[in-house]
């Protein structure tokens, strides 16, 4: 089932890959344990990223909420979540997708991926 009948754009499936890795690393980082192939029932996640990610029970409610208020974000184009005036995420998640995006995007810069910093500093 697709929400849209013209597909994602491509800011859409950039947004939307970005999220399932950032909560990919984190899950993987920081929760060892039983994890389950990621699936979302809104749409196919192999019509936007092929690397299937496997988490933990949390982190899959976590990145479900994200995707959905991704899905439904009512701006075009969208800005950043943190500059916007519109806060779709609400009490524990709006916390924990902070922590998730914070510990991802530092663990990406000691990495390789420097060209993160200039993302966090805009």
């Amino acid at each position: 089932m697709s929400l849209k009948k013209n597909g994602f754009s491509k800011k859409e499936k950039d947004d939307i890959r970005t999220l399932m890795k950032f909560v990919g690393i984190y899950c993987g980082e920081s929760h060892p344990g039983e994890r389950a192939p990621f699936s979302f029932k809104l749409f196919d996640i192999k019509e936007i990223d092929k690397k299937e990610i496997s988490l933990c029970q949390d982190c899959t409610r976590l990145l479900t909420y994200g995707l959905t208020m991704r899905v439904k974000c009512p701006h075009d184009p969208k800005p950043m979540c943190k500059k916007c005036e519109t806060q779709c995420y609400h009490g524990d998640y709006k916390s924990k997708i902070r922590e998730v995006m914070k510990f991802s995007g530092m663990y990406m810069v000691k990495h390789g991926r420097v060209d993160m910093l200039y993302h966090y500093f805009r």
